[in-house]
Formats: C-alpha cells, sequence, structure tokens
C-alpha cells in the first residue's frame, strides 16, 4: 500500500562522518522532509495533510508543543513535524498477518526505527500467557480481558497507567477520571521523565508549573536566553520566533555544550533569504558551557547584577517589584556575596571575562526571557538549577510584563495540557475535591507513583497491570534491562498505539496493542458527525484540533472511546454504577466530556464556546497577568541554594543523552543526522579530540562507553563510533534511546524523581563487540 517499502536496519560498520553544519533549515530541510513525505504517504496524501498541520481548521502537529500565532502561513511546520506527520499518516500498514509471521521474541530484538517503519495498526492483538505471537481479538474482548484483570488486583495499586504527551485533553481528562474511579493516583507520564524539574521548581517559587511568557513577548525581548536545547532540531518553530526576535533588536544568547546549527544560523526555508540567501545569524554570544554548569552561570550572572547594583544603587535592580511581590531576597543576596568564582569558573569551563560580558548583555537589555529544555531539567541539581533561573529574572522584575520572563520549551505536543487535565500522581487536594463533588465519588488522597517508581513497583511485584496511553515506555525509560525486566514481571500489559514500538515486543505474560486514530485522522461521532479534540500548547494556549484524512482502518477507535468503553466493561453499562459518570455520554459526545472538564479545572469556563473561536484562548497564569503567587508565602519565592556541579573522576567524561535530527523523542525517522554530519548510523559518541587522544582513542575508533556509579555498579553500551567534535574538554554525547541502558533507576535529580540523563560518568574501552544494525537495549 505504500510508495516505497520500509527501510531495513543498514550495517552499522557503512556509517559516515562528516562536518557538522553551521546553519539550519533552508532547501535542504524541505527536500528532506518532501521525500519522506512522499515515501510514506505518497503525494496527493502528502498534500492533504501539509497544508492541514498547525492551521486554526487543521490539526495540531504532534512533533511538538511551540505555539503558533495568529498569523499562520500556507506551510506553519517544520521538517521534522513534516516527518512526524508522515509517519503517523503513512500508507503502510501492520495487519494481524504480520503478527503471524513475525513472534514476540523477534519484536523484542528490532530497533525503534526497524518497528516504526512497518507502518500504521489496523487491529487489536493479544498475547496470551505463554504465547509466541500476537493474534487478533474484538475490542469487546479486549476490554473484557482488562478490567477482569483489573478487577482481580489485591487493590487498585496494583495498576498503573502511564501517559505520552500526544494524548488529548479530553482523553486525558476521561482517562484520569477512570484511573481515579477505579482508585488508585498511579499515573505516570511522560514529565516525569523530561520537565517534571522544571514543574517543582517553578511550583515552588512562582505557584504554578507552566512557563509565564506568551509567543509575542520571545518576540519583543531585549535579551533571550536559549539554555540546554537544540531548537533546530527538537523545536524547528522556534527558530522562526528567534528571527522575528533578532530582526527586531533582540540579542540571543546560546548556552549549550554543544555547538547547535540552528542556533548560528537559520535559513527560513518560507522566505526567498532563507532559501537563497545566507539567512539569519541568530546567537550574539555562544556559551560553550560544561554539562551541569548551569546553576553556577545563573549565580554568576545575578551576583553581578548585584554588584552593579552595589556600584549604582537603585538603577539597577526592580526594587518596587521585589518589595511587593517577592520574598526572601536579603537571605539570596546574601548567599550570593559569598559566591566562589573559582568554583564557578571550574563548574561551567568558561572564562571570567565571557561571564562578565555576558552580564553587561543583561545589564543593558530592559527584558530578559530564559528558555530552556531538557539541557537543565535532567541533572541531579535539576530543580535548584532552575529555581536560580527565577531568581535571575526576579531581580529586575522580568516575570508578568511584556518582553520578559521563563519559558520551558516543552517536547510532547499536548503534555502540558495532559497536567492540567490531572495526569498527576500528586494530585492537590482542590483538584481532587472538584473531581469528587463533580462525579459523586471520593478519589483517592495517596500519592501514586511516578514514571521511575513504576518501574520498581512492576519488578517488585507491586504493580501487575501496566496500561499505557501511548508513547514508548521501554525506550523513554532509563535504565532499560530493569525496565524491561519490570515490563515482563507484570501479569498483564496494555499499548494504546498508532504504531509498534520496543515495548510491544518487552510485554508481561499478557500483552495486549490497541490501536488508535492518530492527529490526522477523522474521529466521527455514532451520529456521523465530525468531532475535534483540544491542545494545550507549551504558553498555556488551548486550541482544536480536526484530523481530515480516512482512518488507517476501520476498527481504529479514538482515545476517548477506548478510555470509556473499558470504564463501561470496569464499573457497569450505562452510567458508572458507583457514581454519576456518564461514560456512554462521554463517547458520543466530547462537548459533554468539555462542560465536566469546565466545572472541574479553572480556567475553562465557557470551553465549548471559546475553543471553536479560530485560535481557541489562552489559560489564565497567576504570575504572567496579575503578578499573583500561589505560593506558600504569597509571593514569587528567591531561594538559596547551595552551588553543586557534577564531580568526575580522572581519565572520565560526563555523558549526555541527546536526540539526532532524525528523530523525535523515541521515533527514529531516519539514520542520518545532517546537522551534526552523520550519515547511515546511530552509534556514535561526540568526544573532544584532546579527551579521544588522551584515553587512547582517535576519530573514527570504535569503543564501548560504561557508565560508573557511586554505589559501585557498572553499565555497557557496546560498539560506539568515536567523533571528534567541539565540546568543552571533559564532555561527551550520544544519542538515546541506545545510551539509556546507562543510566540506573536510582540516578534522578533530587526533588523532582528525573533521571540524570544528562550527568552519566563514564569511561571509554575497546569495544567488546560490533552490532550489525542499532538496537534499543
Amino acid at each position: 500500500m505504500s510508495r516505497k517499502a520500509p527501510r531495513e536496519d543498514p550495517d552499522e560498520r557503512d556509517l559516515s562522518v562528516g562536518p557538522a553544519k553551521q546553519w539550519a533549515a533552508g532547501v535542504p530541510a524541505v527536500s528532506h522532509a518532501l521525500t519522506m513525505a512522499h515515501e510514506q504517504m505518497g503525494l496527493r496524501r502528502t498534500a492533504l495533510t501539509l497544508l492541514k498541520i498547525n492551521q486554526k481548521n487543521g490539526f495540531d502537529c504532534p512533533g511538538c508543543a511551540w505555539p503558533e500565532g495568529d498569523h499562520r502561513s500556507r506551510a506553519e511546520f517544520c521538517e521534522n513535524g513534516a516527518k512526524a506527520v508522515a509517519e503517523e499518516a503513512t500508507l503502510r500498514r501492520v495487519e494481524p498477518e504480520f503478527f503471524a509471521r513475525h513472534p514476540v521474541a523477534e519484536l523484542s530484538t528490532r530497533s525503534d526505527y526497524w518497528l516504526g517503519q512497518q507502518g500504521r495498526l489496523t487491529h487489536p492483538v493479544f498475547k496470551a500467557a505463554g504465547a509466541e505471537h500476537y493474534t487478533e481479538i474484538t475490542w469487546e474482548a479486549a476490554f473484557d480481558l482488562v478490567a477482569r484483570r483489573l478487577r482481580e488486583l489485591d487493590g487498585p495499586d496494583g495498576a498503573a497507567f502511564y501517559t505520552s504527551g500526544r494524548t488529548s485533553n479530553e482523553a486525558a481528562f476521561a482517562y484520569q477520571l477512570m484511573v481515579r474511579r477505579f482508585g488508585t493516583n498511579n499515573l505516570p507520564d511522560c514529565s516525569n521523565m523530561c520537565h517534571e524539574s522544571s514543574g517543582t521548581a517553578l511550583t515552588e517559587t512562582i505557584g504554578i508549573g507552566k512557563g509565564s511568557v506568551h509567543l509575542e513577548d520571545l518576540h519583543c525581548a531585549e535579551l533571550i536566553f536559549v539554555v540546554g536545547q537544540n531548537p533546530g532540531t527538537n523545536h524547528p518553530r522556534m527558530l522562526s520566533a528567534l528571527e522575528r526576535a533578532k530582526r527586531g533588536g533582540s540579542r540571543i544568547v546560546a548556552v549549550n555544550p554543544l555547538p547547535e546549527s540552528g542556533l548560528l544560523a537559520f535559513k527560513n526555508p518560507q522566505n526567498a533569504r532563507g532559501l537563497a540567501g545566507p539567512g539569519t545569524s541568530l546567537a550574539d554570544r555562544f556559551l560553550r558551557i560544561r554539562l551541569g554548569g548551569d546553576q553556577a552561570l545563573f549565580q554568576a550572572l545575578s551576583r553581578l547584577v548585584l554588584d552593579a547594583e552595589g556600584a549604582a544603587p537603585g538603577t539597577v535592580l526592580d526594587r518596587e517589584f521585589i518589595a511587593a511581590h517577592t520574598h526572601g531576597f536579603d537571605a539570596y543576596a546574601s548567599h550570593l556575596h559569598e559566591l566562589d568564582w573559582e568554583a564557578v569558573l571550574e563548574a561551567t569551563a568558561l572564562t571570567y571575562e565571557e561571564i562578565a560580558a555576558t552580564a553587561r548583555d543583561v545589564l543593558e537589555a530592559r527584558s530578559v526571557v530564559v528558555c530552556w529544555a531538557m539541557g537543565l531539567t535532567q541533572h541531579k541539581h535539576s530543580v535548584p538549577t532552575i529555581r536560580e533561573v527565577v531568581n535571575f529574572l526576579l531581580l529586575r522584575g522580568d516575570i508578568g510584563r511584556p518582553g520578559a520572563g521563563l519559558c520551558p520549551v516543552r517536547g510532547h505536543s499536548n503534555v502540558q495540557g495532559d497536567r492540567t487535565m490531572g495526569i498527576y500522581e500528586k494530585p492537590a487536594a482542590d483538584f481532587l475535591d472538584a473531581l469528587g463533588t463533580e462525579f459523586g465519588f471520593d478519589p483517592p488522597r495517596h500519592h501514586g507513583h511516578d514514571a521511575v517508581e513504576t518501574i520498581h513497583a512492576m519488578r517488585d511485584g507491586r504493580v501487575r497491570v501496566f496500561f499505557a496511553m501511548g508513547g514508548n515506555f521501554v525506550s523513554a525509560a532509563p535504565d532499560t534491562a530493569a525496565t524491561e525486566e519490570a515490563l515482563r514481571s507484570c501479569e498483564l500489559t496494555v499499548q494504546v498505539s498508532t504504531k509498534l514500538n520496543r515495548s510491544h515486543g518487552v510485554c508481561g505474560r499478557e500483552a495486549l496493542i490497541l490501536p488508535t486514530l492518530g492527529r490526522t485522522e477523522r474521529d466521527t461521532a455514532p451520529d456521523g458527525s465530525e468531532r475535534f479534540i483540544t491542545v494545550e500548547d507549551s504558553m498555556s494556549a488551548v486550541h482544536a484540533s480536526r484530523g481530515n484524512l480516512r482512518p488507517a482502518s476501520p476498527h481504529l477507535l479514538s482515545e476517548v472511546t477506548i478510555v470509556c468503553r473499558l470504564a463501561r466493561a470496569l464499573f457497569g453499562s450505562g452510567r458508572d454504577e458507583g457514581s454519576g459518570i456518564p461514560w456512554e455520554d462521554f463517547e458520543a459526545d466530547y462537548d459533554a466530556l468539555r462542560e465536566r472538564i469546565e466545572r472541574v479545572i479553572p480556567g475553562f469556563e465557557g470551553f465549548n464556546t471559546r475553543v471553536r473561536r479560530p485560535g481557541g484562548f489562552v489559560l489564565p497564569h497567576g504570575p504572567r497577568d496579575e503578578r499573583r503567587f500561589a505560593t506558600a508565602t504569597g509571593r514569587a519565592n528567591f531561594t538559596v541554594n547551595e552551588l553543586y556541579a557534577p564531580r568526575v573522576p580522572p581519565g572520565r567524561l560526563l555523558l549526555q543523552t541527546l536526540r539526532s535530527h532524525d528523530q523525535y523523542n523515541t521515533t527514529i525517522y531516519g539514520l542520518d543526522d545532517r546537522y551534526r554530519g552523520v550519515k547511515g548510523g546511530r552509534r556514535v559518541v561526540f568526544v573532544h579530540v584532546g579527551d579521544l587522544a588522551d584515553r587512547g582513542f582517535a576519530d573514527g575508533d570504535l569503543l564501548d562507553l560504561v557508565s560508573e556509579w557511586h554505589d559501585g555498579t557498572e553499565r555497557r553500551a557496546p560498539a560506539f563510533r568515536a567523533v571528534a567534535y567541539d565540546t568543552p574538554r571533559g564532555c561527551c554525547a550520544a544519542y538515546f534511546p541506545e545510551t539509556n541502558v546507562l543510566v540506573p533507576l536510582g540516578s534522578v535529580a533530587e526533588g523532582s524523581n528525573t533521571p540524570t540523563s544528562k550527568s552519566i560518568v563514564v569511561r571509554l574501552e575497546p569495544p567488546t563487540a560490533i552490532p550489525r544494525t542499532p538496537s534499543g537495549s
């Protein structure tokens, strides 16, 4: 059914490496996106989908959570967005016959690239205990099986319900409602493994776990920090916003261990300058920081701001804002006056002159935005690092005014919406009160398991049923061997998916794969009308999403329908026998579900009316809108954080995991990283040429990565190609999920329990094996 057959995994020995790019996008981005789209969808389907991405009457791109402005082009998508849509709207199909040819044991050994290439799932399938293959099952039998296994548990906490960020607001609300009606708060989600540190730090300091800026704030900011992120690959549409800011006079400071092409220069493919001209140089200053040194950098910048205030009292700090809206300034300022500059320079690998010059940029700017992603959130000290970002902005009142604020840049297109809808293992009491009052039951009050705790609980036998609404838990989680052992220890695993991934091959004694609609597809109600869903972007804007393609199979169900039918099987047909939850009404009419969301969650008043307006609406945000801070003190909190930086023993390196350009989270679109010069493979490690030489290696050598941990344990990722790269001495980088195996479950961020995938102490050793193909294990 496809224009081109799925590709097999290549021989990693044929991998080649050339020079890294000094700019992003341009004609190659257009060409690569259209080539992949044509391979997967064909010409007509490509046109039908790409012209609907991120349009006000179209569907939200599943590729990232970057917001859209009021004025949109006809091609409101980026290269990786086109790849994401092509993967979902592909003409390739995985039908029951596929599973007859491929036993589960084989699927568990296949790479995520190979699995994703096979196409869309078309039928619900079941693997019985002891069986070697998945076989077709009816939806009714699948729901009855899940309900029966849940009821057989010793208690509700014997099940965990994972969620991916692609789930809609409606599906997420119904899902958490079903889970809490069942009696547990075991609602781990992908936020636990990425931006949990942001939410933890922001809730503590400003009273809400979300960023405080609109898209327009980036356009008019005088100074923008882009810290610990690579927008050229992970959020390419962000480059358009940075380009607009730069042309309006903004200065941009890039803070990252690796020079990222998208921050060096951007050739916008939507204008002539980008297609044929030199593009726009974005970063005015590039701080090549050592991994884990960001907390030290922001402490140093804040100290220099305080010094400038001391030299010219009343001219630098926003004293009125500090007095009226903050708490803890004196203790914070006193702490910074004791800053150890030698420790700062060691932690950052920057010179004092580089930091001082950046501080001058800050002092000259009347408004500052700090953007960040997982480069800040996946360290042991991530929460205090983000608290330092807040401290830095509070000094000059850069929260709650135009052109200034906090901008955590999230990945999944509705990961923020999922949390707003109640997908959280530690729900607030007022949310539970509102939920219980609205639906006539008493939700569980004890905290549930996050993602890392869920893995421990599955391995220990405390969680026996694992249900995943989207995502690829095996490849997203740390400590690959432990995660695989945990899932295989379950009595039942259930995966609601659009395509194959490694979590389907690494499963419980019984396993179900339930195929669901994608964002690109029409969602038809029982009465034949077409329905829409809603999503929330990184900047708290809620808008509608409407697919326009015929579903890949007549056997697909929407996520909302899957949740509601499972709930009916679990609690009784028609109305829930133990409460007033009208599951059948919710399945038939998403408006009925949105009416209940409106009554439970603040900010959604008039939900059905407002979301039907072009562009939707923006949720309220106290710090941004009113300089109102719902913290324990009632003010924005300055915090005192002891300076911390990772310590690396002699002869070792500090490794960070990252994405290839041909990748979205655990979805592998292809095996090239055009921006870093890698072609035909993924098992590469980027290391400073001096660090390679010191350890007896050279550019192009094969080597093993061995991680070392304080408890004496070691983990090995074999046969990586060394790539000499411009990174600080003592640091290196490699792609995930291939390197997830190196991160043990016990290595997590303090306060957020997020895996420390950006702080992995490794040594380099000669290779013990040479794999032919890439693998997630």
